[in-house]
C-alpha cells in the first residue's frame, strides 16, 4: 500500500489531538539534548550520525531542520506525507560499518522506530518538568497518535509496541540492554556545552556579545540534557547528577511554567504550530 493511500488513516491529527497541544511549544527545545543523547546512544543511530551528519559544523541549521521536520509531521496535513517520503529517501544512503564491526543502515526498523519513540518519551518528560504533566489518559492518546505517525514514516504495526504500557516496557529494555556510550555521545555532550558554538543566524548583536551568553546557554542545555535522561543511562554514560542539579532543574521548570502562562501564543509556539492552530 502506498504512503498516499494511507494518508486519511495516518495523518488525521488535528486540533483535538494531544500532539497538536504539546508539540509546537518552543519550551520543548530544552529537551533537544536529551532526545539526541537517547538517539545517538543507540549504536545504529550513533554510527549513522558520526559517519554522515554535519551537525558539528552547522549546529543551528541541523537543529532548525530537525524541528521543522517534526512540526511538519504533526501539523503539516498532506505535506506530512511528502516529508515522510523525503526522510526515508534521505536515510536510504545512510549506511556503513559501526565501531563494533557490524553493518548498519539508518532505515533499520529498530533504529528508525527508536528515534521516533524516544522523541515521544522526551516530549512526555518535558511536559512533566517544564510545562504541565500529561495525565495517564492523555499519554495513552498521545502514544496512539505517535504510533500513527510512525506508520506515516514507513514503519509497520509490528515494529511498534501496541500501547503505552508496552512502549514503557520496551523503552526501559532498550535503555537497559541496547544503548551504549560511544564517540557520537561524547561529541554531542561537548556540543551541548556550546563552548565552540557560533551565534545563531537570528543573533543580530555584535558577535562579541555572544561570548558571555554562550556559557550560560551551555549550562542550561547541559543541565536539561543530563537531568532529563533516565537514571540508568546517566549511570552508563558516567554523567554526574546531584541533588543540587535536581533542584536547579526543578527551579528552571517552575520558571518556564510561569513564563509560559504570560507569553502570547504567537511567541510561545513555533510559527508552523501557531498557523495551524489559528486555522
Amino acid at each position: 500500500m502506498s504512503t498516499e493511500a494511507r494518508l486519511p488513516a495516518v495523518t488525521a491529527l488535528g486540533p483535538d489531538s494531544v500532539a497538536w497541544r504539546v508539540v509546537g511549544d518552543r519550551r520543548l527545545l530544552l529537551g533537544a539534548g536529551t532526545a539526541l543523547l537517547l538517539q545517538v546512544a543507540h549504536p545504529v543511530v550513533g554510527a549513522g550520525v558520526h559517519d554522515h551528519s554535519n551537525y558539528t559544523e552547522d549546529p543551528w541549521g541541523r537543529l532548525d531542520r530537525t524541528i521543522d521536520s517534526l512540526l511538519c509531521q504533526v501539523f503539516g496535513g498532506r505535506e506530512a506525507v511528502a516529508e515522510a517520503e523525503r526522510l526515508r529517501e534521505l536515510h536510504k544512503a545512510i549506511k556503513g560499518v559501526d565501531h563494533h564491526g557490524e553493518r548498519y543502515h539508518a532505515l533499520n526498523p529498530e533504529a528508525y522506530w527508536w528515534v521516533h519513540g524516544s522523541t515521544f518519551w522526551t516530549t512526555v518528560r518535558m511536559q512533566e518538568v517544564f510545562i504541565h504533566p500529561l495525565s495517564h489518559a492523555e499519554k495513552r492518546r498521545f502514544y496512539a497518535e505517535w504510533r500513527r505517525l510512525g506508520l506515516l514514516l514507513g514503519l509497520r504495526e509490528h515494529h511498534m509496541p501496541e500501547d503505552l504500557e508496552g512502549f514503557e516496557a520496551y523503552f526501559d529494555d532498550v535503555v537497559a540492554n541496547r544503548l551504549e556510550d560511544n564517540h557520537t555521545v561524547r561529541e554531542l555532550l561537548h556540543s551541548i556545552t556550546m563552548r565552540d558554538t557560533p551565534p545563531p543566524p537570528w543573533w543580530f548583536l555584535p558577535e562579541a556579545l555572544w561570548r558571555p551568553v554562550r556559557p550560560a546557554g551551555g549550562n542550561v542545555l547541559t543541565l536539561c540534557a543530563i537531568g532529563l535522561l533516565p537514571a540508568a543511562l546517566r549511570d552508563r554514560l558516567s554523567l554526574k547528577w546531584t541533588d543540587a542539579g535536581e533542584r536547579r532543574l526543578r527551579r528552571l521548570g517552575a520558571v518556564t511554567r510561569a513564563a509560559g502562562k504570560r507569553v502570547p501564543d504567537r511567541l510561545r509556539l513555533y510559527p508552523k504550530a501557531y498557523r495551524a492552530k489559528r486555522g
